[in-house]
């Protein structure tokens, strides 16, 4: 008998209850202690770096369930970060969010290099509506991820195929 775990949705299933980890890197306090307030108030644990080297260094380390990765850092800019995440078999299948000031002129980029998504650093930051948004980005971004990573999915689908 194969036992698959599936992400269900519902408040008793292991899976979804589960605390899922999110690095955030951001370099401006503000920002990072607002960003840190929204997603512990949503029940996520949260790592903070202020820098690439931080950041990389918490993703190796850690392997968080998400990293939401600002661009604009001191240093090693956000860009290389997310490509160095990806290069690395430790890393690569992390999903990012790109969170930054910037407009999204660059996604197309980002997206080829491996960015799950772009979300407007203002949008979270001024209103509940906004940060609704960006907790539902978050989590279907975390859903979906959980869908191609599921232990024992491939698994499944050979048994069936037999």
């Amino acid at each position: 008998m194969v036992r698959v775990e599936q992400s269900c949705g519902s408040a008793v299933c292991r899976i979804c209850t589960m605390k899922k980890t999110i690095l955030l890197v951001e370099d401006s306090k503000v920002q990072k202690l607002a960003g840190e307030r929204i997603l512990l108030k949503a029940g996520y644990l949260v790592l903070l770096a202020g820098d690439a080297e931080e950041a990389l260094h918490l993703a190796r380390e850690s392997v968080p369930d998400l990293v939401l990765l600002d661009l604009m850092l001191p240093g090693v800019g956000g860009e290389e970060v997310l490509y160095a995440l990806k290069r690395d078999p430790h890393t690569e299948q992390i999903p990012v969010i790109v969170v930054s000031h910037l407009p999204p002129t660059n996604f197309t980029n980002l997206k080829a290099a491996g960015a799950a998504e772009y979300f407007h650093k203002s949008r979270f930051l001024e209103d509940d509506e906004g940060q609704t948004s960006f907790l539902g980005m978050i989590d279907r971004v975390l859903r979906d991820s959980a869908a191609r990573n599921q232990p024992g999915k491939h698994l499944a689908l050979a048994v069936r195929s037999s």
